[in-house]
């Protein structure tokens, strides 16, 4: 087994970490599509063997009410009604080709999809997401899937029948689904207090442990750990020498 380590978005300046890493999750790819060639500067920046994974862009997923729009760069009103929750329209498709192409420059290796909250376990979302899943091109990159508004039978049901990672935090929930690569793929986000996100947590030694066996007990060849709360970077690097 071959255990990733790494922090979603850089906590510092993209030298120093790939110093420190051998992986990390792209969160700007989330907020704004940047350009490619933009992109293909990154790439040179980093290791020939440093690993990529990309957030997808956040008209795939969240609906212009969500404030995250704010820094698109695009014209919201032309794209009302149009975007999110993985709905089946021309414009959702546009954005999952430009995401899979900022995967392809990086050679991505896990494309993540998030859904908020918002994105309930409705008989509508449900069509939607299998509406899309059906009909993308993935191009051979793996796709991890975080759902927060849905109960556990019906997250595994879609990632077995479509193949995705089912991404969870680890600290918090067992794991459900890895894909046919036996990839797994968690996001750590802190502690929580009545189902709200505290990421200002910063992880004891017990919970980075019992995190530890956690991952040596599952029957896959790859995981990836992202760490995703305030202390990140402190986390991480703990993490990384507890496993090494």
């Amino acid at each position: 087994m071959k255990i990733y380590v790494g922090c979603c978005g850089f906590p510092i300046s993209m030298k120093k970490y790939s110093q420190k890493f051998s992986v990390v999750e792209l969160q700007s790819t989330f907020y704004k599509l940047p350009r490619l060639e933009t992109v293909e500067k990154w790439k040179k920046e980093f290791p020939s063997n440093f690993i990529f994974c990309v957030k997808a862009f956040q008209g795939i997923t969240h609906p212009i009410s969500s404030p995250t729009w704010r820094r698109s760069g695009l014209n919201l009103e032309e794209l009302k009604d149009k975007v999110g929750f993985l709905k089946p329209t021309k414009e959702v498709f546009v954005f999952w080709k430009k995401t899979l192409e900022i995967c392809k420059i990086l050679k991505a290796k896990v494309c993540l999809i998030q859904l908020p909250k918002s994105f309930k376990e409705s008989e509508e979302n449900i069509r939607n997401a299998e509406k899309f899943f059906s009909k993308i091109e993935r191009n051979g990159i793996s796709i991890a899937l975080e759902l927060r508004g849905w109960n556990k039978k019906g997250f595994k049901k879609i990632c077995k029948k479509f193949d995705l990672i089912a991404c969870v935090d680890l600290v918090k929930d067992e794991p459900l689904y890895f894909s046919k690569k036996k990839i797994a793929y968690f996001r750590l986000h802190g502690s929580y207090e009545r189902e709200k996100i505290n990421y200002k947590h910063k992880y004891s030694e017990k919970e980075l442990k019992e995190l530890k066996n956690k991952i040596e007990s599952l029957k896959v060849k790859e995981v990836f750990v992202m760490f995703n709360n305030m202390y990140m970077l402190q986390d991480s690097i703990k993490f990384k020498k507890m496993i090494q």
